[in-house]
């Protein structure tokens, strides 16, 4: 048997929200594989039903991925080709896929990936913070230790940081990273591409001090300036100034940007950013 008689396998990235953002070429696939492997047949069914598509689905998920990923391979092996989707956004992200995509490249089987949809960094390019480099860290583990232990060594990491977080896990995420990292800016996107999609612009600190200021319902994605924007090293250069004026000069003389060093020196003197700004910018 070579190659030419195997089946392939595609992975098809789905709508995270809006169904406007299938491609295309996402819709032929999926209409001309002979069998499509989906973490939630009944999500991904009502996909199919929109785009009125008719073919058999394969339940292939975490619990039970070693059984029916063999199952998967062994089409594949037979000559039928499979497209593998997640419940939304790109398979093999934070997703079982990624073990699929093993199997099928250690027994020579052709896997087509295909663009699309994806929240991490859809979230990203609308969060004003560093897209020049950044980690994608996706979920945390779920119990508080290990969890703590994940964070203190993403502590050091430098980009921005992205991660997925459940709504009925967020708030006690939230007070860990601020324990873990320190105030940093963070962005809180909900339900991206959707109705109800927002973005929160803060800082750990604030955020953690106001946690009611989120909506704790939907998908979130959560980016994290990375350790390279930790603020305690430069905030030592304040050697008790005498005026707002000195206090940041002498954080944009580090060079710290100076609305950055506006924001640290209001704090610092326990005051609105709005206050320094009027008397720097006079």
């Amino acid at each position: 048997m070579n190659d030419n008689e195997w089946g392939t396998l595609y992975l098809v990235p789905t709508p995270i929200g809006n169904l406007g953002d299938m491609t295309y070429r996402s819709v032929r696939i999926l209409g001309e594989v002979d069998a499509i492997a989906a973490e939630d047949t009944r999500h991904t069914g009502i996909l199919l039903k929109h785009f009125d598509i008719k073919k058999p689905l394969i339940s292939y998920h975490e619990h039970n991925k070693e059984e029916k990923g063999a199952y998967i391979i062994g089409l594949l092996l037979e000559g039928q080709s499979v497209a593998c989707v997640s419940d939304a956004g790109m398979p093999a992200i934070s997703d079982p896929g990624a073990d699929l995509v093993t199997k099928a490249i250690e027994e020579g089987i052709t896997v087509v990936p295909l663009p699309g949809a994806n929240a991490a960094l859809t979230a990203l390019i609308a969060s004003g913070l560093d897209t020049k480099s950044f980690t994608f860290a996706g979920f945390l583990p779920k119990r508080g230790k290990h969890r703590v232990e994940e964070l203190q060594r993403l502590s050091q990491v430098m980009g921005t940081l992205l991660f997925y977080e459940a709504p009925h896990r967020l708030q006690e995420v939230l007070q860990d990273m601020y324990e873990a990292f320190g105030n940093r800016s963070i962005v809180v996107a909900r339900e991206l591409t959707k109705k109800f999609e927002t973005f929160v612009r803060t800082d750990l600190e604030s955020l953690v001090k106001d946690l009611e200021q989120l909506t704790y319902k939907g998908e979130f994605v959560l980016i994290v300036g990375g350790a390279d924007t930790v603020e305690s090293d430069t905030s030592e250069v304040l050697d008790e100034p005498v005026s707002y004026e000195e206090a940041v000069q002498a954080l944009v003389d580090t060079g710290v940007p100076k609305k950055e060093a506006i924001r640290q020196v209001a704090k610092r003197f326990n005051v609105s950013r709005r206050d320094v700004y009027n008397i720097v910018e006079r």
